[in-house]
């Protein structure tokens, strides 16, 4: 049985039982789907044929091989410094170009595989999107990842904020990274839709590559029932002026189940639940609910990160200001929900009502208003701020 405590001066319903939160954030991700990308079995209906390539610097001497066989995709190979740069080479094996699923409703990819000998260079592509003014050689977004010698398999997961298609070719390592806000760098939803290839590279570090790869895989997608059902809510319940953006920043897409008490469709996602449905006006999304997604690490520490309405897109609220970053996420935790300050309003796209709802310009309903001894304070639901600008 769920139990609510109803907090004084607001108008969200909180869990007194941090298992609700639990339970809630479990049921919200155990209809996440995955979709396999490449398994090496010849018979698999994923089976993909991968082809080695040696380093093409002149004097490289970075050699390696890669056969499939009973299921298992084997590279082996040595990565080389080259006299003429004194720098280590790269190897790589990668897919041939095919039609693949779209994934753009997921989260990252997944690699299932071991290693043999300890080595620090391992990296994973995808996409065929070039990026000339960052490098030559590398096309498409790259993501390093570490898998430890061991005798038994492991799967690592990359989120798609780590990967970037902006990487040095004599290092591998990123020289522009991914915001985390589908900006410059980050994967693109064209890309996503079909990468149409994938890469494992060894690169920037002189020593013997030996992995087992098992299967490569998209992790953290909404169901494909799911995208094919959701649903706004009936018309004389919906307060918002369009449906949800499809692809909402933070992944907070992949929830597409209306894990909130009241009567709505099962079919509604959880945005358009909390944002747009009016049957669930007195309730919020699970309190920290932004741990699930790390919010935090996916926001600019250093800079600016604003908020963006999830139906029409308009600009809410630009953080920090007035404060410092460490200020903004002791509020955000202390209330269970992101927090923003009266110096981060945008002036006119906000308005709250005598009850202190809160609402965009656009009628999406984003929270709550609770004023607190620091004055002003808009105690907000990340599903409804978490639009792309429009």
């Amino acid at each position: 049985k769920l139990q609510f405590l109803y907090l004084i001066g607001s108008t969200h319903y909180s869990s007194i039982m941090m298992g609700y939160i639990v339970l809630a954030m479990t049921a919200l991700g155990a209809d996440a789907a995955t979709i396999p990308l490449a398994t090496f079995g010849s018979g698999d209906a994923t089976f993909r044929t991968f082809n080695e390539k040696n380093d093409p610097v002149m004097g490289g001497r970075s050699t390696g091989n890669y056969t499939a066989q009973d299921g298992v995709g084997v590279w082996r190979g040595v990565v080389a410094i080259v006299p003429s740069l004194q720098a280590p080479g790269f190897i790589t094996i990668q897919s041939e170009t095919a039609e693949y699923k779209d994934i753009s409703s997921c989260s990252g990819i997944a690699i299932t595989a071991r290693t043999h000998a300890p080595y620090g260079g391992y990296r994973f592509s995808f996409g065929t999107k070039h990026n000339y003014a960052c490098s030559f050689f590398s096309s498409g977004f790259k993501a390093p990842f570490a898998v430890p010698p061991a005798s038994d398999y492991t799967t690592v997961t990359i989120p798609f904020t780590e990967f970037t298609d902006c990487n040095s070719d004599s290092t591998g390592e990123p020289t522009k990274k991914c915001d985390g806000h589908g900006g410059e760098y980050c994967p693109d939803k064209a890309t996503l839709e079909n990468i149409q290839t994938m890469t494992l590279w060894a690169e920037g570090v002189a020593g013997t590559v030996a992995m087992d790869i098992q299967k490569v895989e998209a992790v953290g997608c909404a169901a494909e029932e799911a995208l094919l059902k959701t649903t706004r809510p009936p018309k004389e319940f919906d307060v918002c002026e369009a449906k949800v953006q499809d692809d909402l920043r933070y992944n907070m897409s992949q929830f597409d189940k209306p894990i909130v008490p009241g009567n709505v469709s099962a079919t509604e996602s959880l945005a358009t639940a909390v944002c747009c449905d009016s049957r669930t006006k007195v309730f919020a999304e699970p309190q920290f609910l932004y741990e699930a997604v790390q919010l935090f690490s996916q926001m600019n520490g250093t800079g600016l990160t604003t908020f963006y309405d999830t139906v029409c897109g308009i600009p809410l609220f630009t953080v920090p200001l007035g404060r410092t970053f460490a200020d903004f996420k002791a509020d955000t935790t202390e209330h269970g929900w992101p927090s923003f300050r009266k110096e981060e309003l945008h002036s006119g796209n906000v308005r709250h009502d005598d009850q202190g709802f809160v609402y965009s310009k656009c009628g999406t309903h984003l929270g709550s208003y609770l004023p607190d001894a620091h004055g002003p304070r808009w105690c907000l639901d990340l599903s409804c701020v978490s639009g792309n600008l429009q």
